[in-house]
């Protein structure tokens, strides 16, 4: 008689688990409410530091937000999923944030200074010393958190942007560029020259405070 052959049975298929960003740009797509909440409730703290930060002032910040989920709930369909949702989310609020600033008058965040350029009196180095913490994130470890603040809000706009995108946020070099619309090697400039600027501002104020 012929041997008769077992068939052993295919194990199930498993499909490779959907990545945050592309639930939520499916979730977009169907204008799930449930989805747009719940990004709210995780992204609403960051948004409004960001904008704040951004303009230097809380007053239109509520609006800015605002507009900023409608614009996300009208145009979720351009949301691919292929990167963070957090640099797309960011690139609408600071156009927004543009919009109102043109407006208004108060600010260019476009118009930076010349590659170069001092913030103050001085000049900012090409590059920055290697090894050990930025000022930004050894006074953001700190109890000087205020002081950091302050220190943030004295600085061109575009380089508060930048550091604040970096360090607070932790983008990447390529998130912050889709997000400012810039070359990636001007966001590292501008990075540079932000931590240059804060780091004498900083050292400032602690010579001053040794001399009181």
């Amino acid at each position: 008689m012929p041997s008769e052959t077992m068939s052993l049975p295919l194990p199930p298929r498993v499909e490779p688990a959907e990545s945050a960003p592309a639930h939520i740009a499916r979730g977009l797509r169907a204008r799930d409410v449930a989805l747009l909440g719940h990004l709210v409730e995780r992204y609403q703290t960051q948004l409004v530091r960001y904008l704040i930060y951004l303009i230097g002032r809380r007053e239109h910040v509520e609006d800015l937000v605002q507009e900023t989920w409608l614009r996300v709930l009208e145009r979720g369909r351009q949301y691919d999923g292929r990167m963070r949702f957090e640099p797309w989310l960011f690139a609408i609020a600071r156009h927004l944030a543009l919009d109102l600033v043109r407006r208004r008058r108060v600010l260019s965040l476009d118009g930076a200074p010349q590659d170069g350029a001092a913030d103050g009196d001085g000049s900012f180095p090409a590059c920055l010393p290697a090894g050990g913490p930025s000022p930004f994130e050894a006074a953001a470890r700190s109890e000087d958190a205020a002081r950091l603040a302050a220190s943030l809000a004295a600085l061109e706009p575009i380089y508060r942007e930048a550091l604040l995108l970096r360090f607070q946020e932790e983008m990447s070099l390529l998130e912050i560029a889709g997000v400012v619309g810039a070359p990636v090697s001007t966001v590292a400039s501008r990075i540079q020259r932000g931590l240059a600027a804060l780091r004498a501002r900083l050292a400032g104020e602690e010579d001053a405070d040794g001399r009181s």
